[in-house]
């Protein structure tokens, strides 16, 4: 059997399904979702802002933040390579390398600190695009972006509002900042952030 990323019988699935093994031992895949959905709304709720630095440890914080009550493995990269469509995801052997170069980059310029909002939207674009195809997590990486960028924002004296964005929207963004179009992703932020404080 196939699961949604495309890569066979995965060993992190429960046999011949693709659901993911749980803490609660959830077979059922809506029952799942929603347990996902519920367990980390709470979750968000304990990651309280910090400043930077903004690196990939942080992001893997983030995320065991978020999973930890659901998955062993929240915090921790992906052990298989996945895909969606016709999208595959930065090769297992390579997300630290990937990750540490995107990281060390958005260091180097200072965690943006110093862009105004014109600079702001392309750079946290591509950023955002970018990290989406490392993909580091087997799951919950859209849910724990969003929070770290949020996390980059409102550093820099600005809020963010995700709400208003459709689930086609960010399908969408994403499937076109694979080849480097970043242009729906600035699209979205230009909805999503709010003025200055």
């Amino acid at each position: 059997m196939v699961d949604k990323y495309g890569t066979g019988q995965d060993p992190g699935c429960y046999p011949n399904t693709s659901i993911l093994i749980n803490s609660l031992n959830i077979k059922d895949e809506n029952d799942l979702e929603i347990a996902e959905r519920d367990i980390t709304t709470l979750s968000a709720k304990e990651v309280g802002f910090q400043p930077p630095p903004y690196n990939f440890d942080y992001l893997c914080y983030i995320h065991e933040k978020l999973f930890q009550e659901l998955y062993p493995w929240a915090g921790q990269i992906r052990t298989v390579d996945i895909s969606k469509g016709t999208t595959h995801f930065c090769n297992i052997k390579y997300i630290q390398k990937e990750a540490d170069k995107l990281f060390n980059k958005f260091s180097e310029r200072d965690y943006f600190q110093i862009l105004d909002r014109k600079d702001l939207i392309p750079a946290i674009s591509e950023f955002y695009g970018d990290l989406n195809m490392i993909h580091p997590f087997r799951e919950g990486n859209g849910r724990t972006q969003r929070i770290f960028f949020e996390h980059v924002i409102a550093n820099m004296g600005y809020e963010i509002y995700w709400a208003p964005i459709e689930k086609e929207e960010w399908i969408t963004a994403n499937i076109a900042a694979v080849v480097c179009d970043y242009k729906p992703l600035e699209l979205i932020l230009e909805k999503s952030l709010g003025a200055s404080n």
